[in-house]
């Protein structure tokens, strides 16, 4: 009787979850199965934020269409459209006016133009950073259906405020007639302020935008320090009622300083050099961190949303 010769022992199967030198699937398919290198390198995603900015500016126009759009639907049906934002902004400055020019023991002329100035400028501001936390939520539809740069979405709420902000323009001119004032000259300074705008309104947007599409709780509390940024900047008070022993303390407010770089030029004020340096210094900590923050989470806002 012959003894059974036992099978030759099968080799071991590779185990799928240990990945094979090279990250490769050790059954011969080519393809990753468990990835065990590092995230990309600040470098790349640096260049793939830097591109999909660059793909903004060529998709520009299609930004305005969406910002055009969105103002329409929103009024909708209206008899004067967005032109009720203009209507509700100037009761509120005859209002407020009237009100705390008589509590400050100041002329309407020497009051209402700074309070129509500060209200129409902080109502831009307000609205832009409220509705920059949601940029990107809203769009979410958007975002899964089309292959389009992220920085579309968030120019789209920059250029819905600033049309916004054009028709409520129309208050100042108002009142600057009925008062007959002219700043002058010195009303060209708020062309670099300005610009110094277009950049924080899109940096804001992307970096807020980025971040409360990750944590929801962030738009209620982005509100109530909105709320708080109000009354402690001067927009319905003037900054020299805090008196010249606290005159000082102001430029430290970056609500201040980069309100104060477009209204102070339309009052007929060359803002101080302390207020261009705080704006400065307060734009580009906000550039960079938008940027920063953008270009790390740039890959993982589509399934955030």
């Amino acid at each position: 009787m012959n003894a059974i010769t036992p099978p030759d022992p099968q080799p071991a199967l590779p185990d799928p979850a240990v990945p094979a030198p090279g990250g490769r699937n050790p059954f011969g398919s080519g393809t990753v199965v468990l990835e065990l290198a590092p995230s990309p390198l600040v470098r790349e995603r640096m260049a793939l934020a830097l591109a999909d900015l660059r793909g903004g500016w060529v998709f520009r126009r299609l930004a305005i269409a969406f910002a055009w759009v969105d103002i329409k639907l929103r009024y909708r049906g209206s008899v004067l459209g967005p032109f009720w934002l203009t209507l509700s902004t100037a009761l509120m400055v005859a209002a407020m006016g009237a009100i705390y020019a008589t509590l400050f023991h100041m002329t309407l002329r020497t009051y209402l133009p700074f309070l129509t100035l500060s209200l129409v400028l902080w109502n831009f501001l307000s609205t832009l950073v409220t509705e920059a936390c949601t940029c990107f939520t809203v769009a979410e539809s958007t975002i899964r259906a089309t292959r389009l740069p992220l920085v579309v979405h968030a120019l789209r709420v920059v250029l819905r405020n600033l049309l916004v902000l054009a028709h409520n323009v129309v208050v100042i001119v108002a009142v600057y007639i009925v008062f007959q004032i002219w700043p002058g000259r010195v009303a060209l300074l708020v062309l670099p302020g300005l610009a110094l705008w277009a950049v924080d309104a899109l940096a804001v947007t992307m970096l807020l935008g980025a971040l409360c599409a990750r944590f929801r709780d962030i738009p209620p509390i982005v509100g109530s320090l909105m709320q708080m940024a109000f009354f402690v900047t001067p927009i319905i008070w003037k900054p020299e009622l805090v008196g010249p022993a606290r005159l000082w303390l102001l430029p430290f407010n970056p609500f201040y300083t980069l309100l104060e770089v477009v209204r102070g030029p339309l009052l007929g004020e060359a803002p101080s050099a302390a207020v261009w340096s705080s704006a400065v210094l307060a734009s580009a900590a906000l550039v960079l961190l938008g940027f920063w923050l953008f270009a790390r989470t740039r890959a993982r806002i589509a399934f955030w949303v």
